[in-house]
């Protein structure tokens, strides 16, 4: 029991910089509490003591907002930061080293009884604050969900899921990606920068026209040299089609005024 609590509160120094100590953790910390009180009532849940188990829950509901079904799974060095209006379903299976913010929904979509009707998630899973996961998929390891996704359906691991309903953006799992990945820290919130899928449908467009552009100014560059050229020679003379153009369009000025 104390070594897992030590485990709670030394990954919370670790992903919370507002934590200045131990103390501070155990004593200040509602999700650190939420998580505490909900082992006790797993507990007693797997026993068979389910009115026991709902009881303590719902004291652990009442002291900080945070309300887990004692029949849920969570895997060791779990982080609920801040964690009001955390609700997290009866089925639901949240691995080691997740982090959950405030305003999440771990939510079922079916109304079956004993069936798997919430999520699970894997191994550090990030979900951002006001995310709801609905329904009895996996959310697969090193997935991040964005803040206020809605999220129906599974992630694959190291994707992130974005906007309502989520849309799911994969990341290149590579030895060269998690390495930057690591030099660069915890990810708060679950946000990287471009993940906006309307932002990533703009830089297509974007890739597009400017390809067209480039074939027009070409095909004009060419046109202006080969008339040019033939005002020059005899009238009758053919003109070799041999232009050499160069490139004049500007694709990186379009791409800055949509950032």
């Amino acid at each position: 029991m104390f070594e897992r609590l030590h485990e709670d509160i030394a990954c919370i120094l670790e992903r919370d910089p507002a934590a200045r100590s131990s103390w501070e953790v155990l004593t200040c910390y509602p999700g650190l509490h939420a998580i505490v009180l909900h082992r006790l009532a797993h507990r007693c849940w797997l026993r068979g003591w389910r009115w026991l188990a709902r009881w303590i829950s719902q004291w652990g509901r009442f002291l900080t907002g945070i309300e887990i079904h004692p029949g849920a799974t969570l895997g060791r060095r779990v982080f609920i930061d801040h964690g009001m209006g955390v609700v997290i379903g009866e089925t639901a299976e949240i691995g080691d080293e997740c982090t959950i913010y405030q305003g999440v929904t771990l939510g079922g979509t079916s109304l079956t009884k004993g069936a798997k009707r919430h999520p699970t998630l894997g191994r550090g899973v990030i979900v951002g604050a006001n995310s709801q996961v609905l329904g009895g998929f996996t959310v697969g390891d090193g997935a991040r969900i964005g803040s206020s996704a809605v999220v129906v359906k599974p992630v694959p691991p190291g994707a992130t899921a974005v906007g309502n309903p989520a849309r799911v953006i994969q990341r290149e799992v590579d030895a060269a990606r998690e390495a930057a990945a690591a030099k660069m820290g915890f990810s708060a919130y679950g946000v990287t920068q471009g993940d906006d899928p309307v932002s990533q449908a703009m830089k297509g467009l974007i890739d597009n026209a400017s390809g067209h552009e480039h074939q027009i100014a070409l095909l004009w560059q060419a046109i202006e040299k080969l008339s040019a050229r033939a005002r020059e020679l005899p009238a009758g003379d053919c003109v070799p089609v041999d232009a050499q153009t160069t490139e004049a369009f500007d694709a990186e000025r379009l791409n800055r005024l949509v950032k």
